[in-house]
């Protein structure tokens, strides 16, 4: 309607500021940790809506086929994208539980190491595919996803996160050339 009235201007969508729907959970996992909790930011219907509809922009962008989330997080983000956006959505898990033929990669971690699978036929055709998870925080989990991805037979398009924690360094896991939007990033 406004762009046939001249003179007035379309209203313009406001973002809202999510980083006030983050709770700092210190000594969690274990003391030292500072932990940013989604949970606040679940609970709020209007801060939730602009998570998506701030992801969705990044569907809008790289038209994926499918969005691939990383457990357990990134499964509740991910699901919740996908259905929003109406395409397909395809869990990364810890070993032993998906069923099936599966593919895997082991990865290490600040202190030891663990292991991710997808299902073998998950990403057949050659998917576009969207990554998305909660946090990116030192890159080990989100590297070795994409290199699963890629595995599976998957074209890795961009990832997004919820929060980011940059002094961490986890974006310079991810491929240089690899498009990563952050909502919230921690310094």
């Amino acid at each position: 309607m406004a762009a046939m009235m001249p003179g007035l201007r379309p209203l313009r969508h406001h973002s809202l500021d999510l980083r006030h729907l983050i709770q700092d959970v210190p000594d969690f996992p274990k003391p030292g940790i500072l932990f940013r909790d989604i949970s606040p930011l679940l609970r709020d219907p209007d801060g939730w809506d602009e998570v998506m509809r701030q992801l969705g922009d990044l569907c809008t962008e790289f038209k994926p086929d499918l969005i691939v989330g990383i457990e357990s997080r990134g499964f509740i983000v991910g699901t919740a994208l996908a259905t929003s956006r109406k395409i397909g959505f395809v869990p990364v898990r810890k070993p032993g539980k998906l069923p099936g033929d599966v593919l895997g990669i082991d990865y290490s971690l600040e202190y030891g190491s663990d292991r991710l699978e997808i299902h073998a036929d998950a990403l057949q055709g050659h998917p576009r595919v969207l990554m998305v998870d909660d946090l990116l925080a030192t890159g080990g989990t989100a590297k070795a996803t994409v290199e699963l991805i890629e595995q599976a037979g998957g074209e890795l398009v961009g990832c997004g996160f919820v929060i980011e924690l940059a002094a961490l360094g986890g974006r310079q896991q991810l491929p240089v050339e690899m498009p990563v939007k952050s909502l919230i990033i921690y310094s």
